[in-house]
This record gives structure tokens, sequence and C-alpha cells, in this order.
């Protein structure tokens, strides 16, 4: 599968992706917009609609399951709400769908004043805020709660929100261990049936929306949804692709942005193509960092002792890999895709991703797939009771977003870049730019327009060892949110997401949020 771009993997590591989570291929660039110059209007038939909040039911299957939300350690309970909004906003007075909405409302603490609604965006696409939000809240965003009632949401095309749906488990399960570094024209061949039935699964299931899923049609949700919460500005907190997102909105409503912060950037100038090289030299990087840490802390069971050795020795697991799959605790094996996508998960995050790898890596060497599968499993959105629908939405939305199709000629003529870039993932992520080949739909347009002058300022967040939204993406946006708007800070550390990880970063995004203080433009952070 492509990496997501999202901020959870399991529960249990829900640390892994600092709020990583969704799978490990970073979504395409997004829709890019009709190039007019108005901003659109709230549909007049739904601007009146009032939103009934009650009390949260434990996540649904395809949300990502799990328990139903815990109240915070300040006793706010957790609220959830359904939005309806246009299927086609061309056509605002046609059939609706509802969004999947979630909020926990402001604690006001020794009085402070209610600054109103901050709305979060995890990533993905395709990860469920309503699922997501609760995981983080305690732990990340007590500080924000006393002053912001936190919300986030279903994206259209996720979880609750009309989720698009293809494959059932079984089939599921079968075409994410399937072989997906072809070797030979055979191999080839069954990669493209896989990609076509995949495609075939998700329109027979989900036709009537695929064309209404893109991020331009989110960031039209999103002013809906700032509208009908009654704000006169949206205050958003977009991780991963939730930045795209949330460049997306700016571009669209700059007189409507509020106090925005976008953190693990996706680079909008890039396409497909530039955006999957980036991440295999991104992870390959995060690879390298892993397998040096592992040799100075004398941690990891490496025959050699160097970083190169214990890179080897991956490689060699990953090859073998291929013919020959580990058994595993859950009944299903673990295959060199599964492999592939468990280690690249493990790389989201430095702290709890690291040490589980390590884990997982001396198990492999003993000829036990099982913690290799669960770290990919996470990142898949599967649990005992079936999977999420992350996979569905991410190739959804970003099949919506973007116009690049590729055949297998194009694959086999960019494998020596991916190579070049990552002698781990280079072939698994060049033969990941297939997901959109089949797909029913036409996308919007090679990349993404987030030009957005008049707008305040917005923080954007880069982190240098970040391996699914490299750090060049952060300047990059930055620079084209324009002059002004676009702030630009740098944090010096691994891992994919920076706020709650990085205490410098965290307090400096915290005095704009809470007080208004915008930081000066390429303040950097250790």
């Amino acid at each position: 599968m492509p990496h997501h771009h999202s901020s959870r993997t399991a529960v249990l590591l829900a640390s892994l992706a600092v709020l990583a989570a969704a799978t490990v291929t970073a979504c395409g660039p997004g829709a890019d917009t009709d190039g007019s110059a108005a901003t659109p209007s709230v549909p007049a038939a739904l601007s009146d609609q009032k939103l009934n909040w009650t009390a949260c039911s434990a996540p649904s299957t395809i949300q990502g399951g799990g328990d139903k939300p815990e109240n915070l350690s300040d006793g706010t309970t957790w609220q959830c709400s359904t939005m309806k909004a246009p299927l086609d906003y061309a056509n605002p007075d046609g059939r609706t769908i509802d969004l999947a909405l979630i909020r926990a409302k402001a604690s006001r603490d020794s009085g402070h004043e209610r600054l109103g609604s901050l709305v979060f965006n995890f990533g993905g696409p395709g990860d469920s805020g309503v699922s997501s939000l609760p995981l983080f809240a305690d732990d990340d965003y007590r500080k924000l709660h006393k002053r912001y009632d936190l919300v986030s949401f279903d994206p259209r095309g996720v979880g609750e929100s009309a989720g698009v749906e293809c494959l059932d488990t079984k089939a599921m399960d079968a075409w994410l261990a399937a072989d997906a570094t072809p070797d030979d024209t055979a191999e080839e061949k069954d990669a493209v049936r896989g990609v076509r039935a995949f495609a075939k699964s998700c329109e027979n299931s989900s036709g009537a929306v695929l064309d209404h899923v893109g991020t331009q049609e989110a960031a039209r949700d999103l002013d809906l949804m700032r509208h009908v919460l009654g704000e006169k500005k949206l205050n958003y907190f977009g991780i991963s692709y939730g930045t795209q997102l949330g460049g997306v909105y700016a571009h669209l409503f700059p007189e409507n942005v509020g106090r925005t912060v976008l953190d693990a950037v996706v680079d909008p100038t890039q396409n497909v193509l530039a955006n999957a090289l980036g991440q295999a030299e991104g992870f390959q990087g995060a690879l390298r960092s892993f397998t040096e840490d592992c040799v100075k802390q004398k941690v990891c069971s490496f025959k050699g002792e160097s970083p190169a050795a214990g890179e080897k020795e991956i490689t060699a697991l990953i090859e073998s890999l291929d013919s020959k799959p580990l058994p595993t605790d859950f009944g299903r094996p673990l295959t060199q895709s599964l492999a592939l996508n468990g280690i690249a998960a493990a790389l989201y995050d430095r702290e709890m991703g690291w040490m589980v790898l390590r884990d997982a890596l001396i198990m492999a060497a003993k000829g036990d797939g099982s913690v290799l599968l669960y770290l990919s499993e996470g990142l898949n959105g599967r649990s005992d009771d079936g999977y999420s629908n992350l996979n569905p939405a991410f190739t959804a939305v970003s099949c919506a977003d973007h116009t690049d199709r590729f055949t297998t000629d194009d694959v086999r003529q960019h494998l020596p870049a991916f190579r070049k870039a990552s002698a781990v993932f280079g072939d698994w992520m060049a033969w990941q730019l297939l997901q959109c080949t089949d797909w029913p739909v036409a996308g919007h347009a090679p990349t993404v327009d987030v030009t957005a002058d008049g707008a305040d300022p917005v923080l954007v967040i880069g982190n240098t060892g970040d391996p699914a939204t490299p750090y060049e993406g952060a300047k990059k946006m930055a620079d084209e949110l324009g002059k002004g708007v676009g702030v630009h800070l740098t944090v010096d550390d691994e891992g994919h997401g920076t706020y709650g990880v990085n205490d410098c970063l965290t307090g400096i995004v915290d005095k704009y949020l809470l007080d208004g203080t915008v930081p000066k433009n390429d303040t950097a952070c250790a």
C-alpha cells in the first residue's frame, strides 16, 4: 500500500506515528481549484442546520474500532454529532451526506475566556478524527482544551462520513499480503490484476461517492463546519495529510483562516512521482538513523557492528520473505509486503516505534514474524473485527485529487531512481505508483494550489528526520501560502509530527494558539 500521511497507528502504538497512524503511503498531492478568485459560499440550504450533540458511542469498525471514548482527566465528556453536507457542491440542493463530528467543550479552567472551536485533522487521508482525537487529547492537547472546544470529524469518504468501502476482510488480508515487488512479467500481471480488483470493489460498493471525496470538497466541508459551529474564522490544527487539507482551505477561504497550525507538512508543489521518491528517501534515511542508534546503544542483534551491516541484514530478511513468509501468532503469515509496511510503520516514531522495531527484528531473526505483522496491521487499520476504511479512503481521496496514472512501463522506467533513493523500500514504493491506474474516476490536478494571499499567519512545521513528509515540504508549503502568511518553523529531530513531542516547538505553538503570538519566520528548535 502507499504510505499514508496520518497520525495514528494502533491504539497500542498510539504514539507510533506521533499521531501517526494510517498506513504507510503518503498521499499524493491534492485537488486544485477551478482558478476562480471568488470564495465559495456556504450552501444556503444547509447553513441554518443545528448540530445535535449527544454522548458518543464506541467507534465503529470502519472508524477503527476500540472502546467508547473515556472522559478527559478534568471530567469533560465527549459529545458526538452529525453535520449534513452536499454530496456534490456543484449541486448544493441535491443529495446530502452525513459527516461524523466529535467534540470536548472547553474546560475554561481558572476562568480563562473561551477562544472558540479548534478543529483537528489527523491525516491519512483516511484517518477517523472521531476515533483519533480522544486518543491524543489528554496527553497532547490538555492545555489547549482550557480555552478551546476540541473538535474533530471523519472527512467525507472516511469512517462514518459516507465511508468508502471496498474489499471484505478476507480479500483485504490477501491483497495487502500479496507480492508488491514483482520480479517478472507474470508477477507484474498479478499486481495489476490486484489493483484492478480493488478499484472495481470500491466502485461496486461506493461508486456514487468516489467522484466527491477530494481534498477540495473536504475543505468546503470545513468551511460549512466553521459556519455551523458558529465561528467567524476557522481555528485549525492539521497533521500530515491534514496540512494539505489546511493549505487547500486557506487557498479557497483566505479571509476565514483563523489560528492555523500545520505539522508534518505535505509538499504542495510535488506531483505523485516526486512525492513517492521523497518518501522512499525519507524512510531510507529514517532506517539509517534507526540502525545507527541500534549500534550506538548496543540494543540490536545485528551480527555486524556497523549501521551498514544492520541495513544489510534487514535487506536480507526482506529478500528472504519474497519466497518464504514467516509464521505469526495471528494465523496469517508475514509476507514481504507486510514486513516492509511494518518496518515503515515503526519509523514514524522514534520512541515507541524504534523500540518495538528492535524487538520485531530480533523475533524475525528467530523465525517469528508476529511483531512485524502487528506493526503492519496497526498501520493498515486492521483490528480483530476487521479493517477500518483507512486504505479505501486513502486511495479514494488520493485518486480523486491527482491526475497522474501510471503503467507498468512507467514503473519500470522509474525503478532505478527509486532503488537509488532506497535500497530497502525503493521497489515497494515504486510499484505503489499503480494505485490509481484503473481507478473509476479522474483526478482533479497534478499538484495542489495553496496560495492564500491575505490570510492570517499560518504556522508550518517541518521535522528534519520526518520519513513520511520530508522536511523540505514545510518550506515549500510556507512559501506557497505566501509572504506574511506561511511562518516556517524547523525541528531538528526524528519522527513524523512534532507537537507534543518537542517541548520547544510545543511551547511556540501553544503561545500562538492561546495568546496569538506569531513566532519569527524560520525559528528553529533543537
